[in-house]
């Protein structure tokens, strides 16, 4: 059974809102989110690619390993863009403890 549209947003808000506050696991879910296209985000490899960097830099062993098969699918401008976006989004976080 599926989830409602107000449900399925309510969802993407929650995780997006955990991942900019710096929760790993909801960095990743995004990451896997983006890199299907599922649970209501489209397809975007730069934006996959982005959560997974992000989840990898805070530790996360299979966002490293999901980050590089996006990075296979993806031209150099694509991984630059999502590192730029990536290193934007880690450093205007304000507490280093977020992070």
């Amino acid at each position: 059974m599926g989830h409602s549209i107000s449900t399925q947003q309510f969802l993407a808000d929650s995780r997006l809102r955990d991942a900019v506050s710096g929760n790993t696991d909801a960095c990743f879910d995004l990451g896997i989110c983006y890199s299907a296209g599922t649970d209501g985000y489209g397809l975007d490899l730069i934006e996959a690619h982005k959560w997974f960097n992000i989840a990898a830099v805070k530790g996360d062993r299979r966002a490293g390993e999901c980050r590089a098969e996006v990075s296979q699918n993806m031209t150099a401008r694509e991984i630059a863009e999502a590192q730029r976006q990536a290193r934007a989004l880690l450093t205007s976080r304000q507490s280093p403890t977020a992070w």
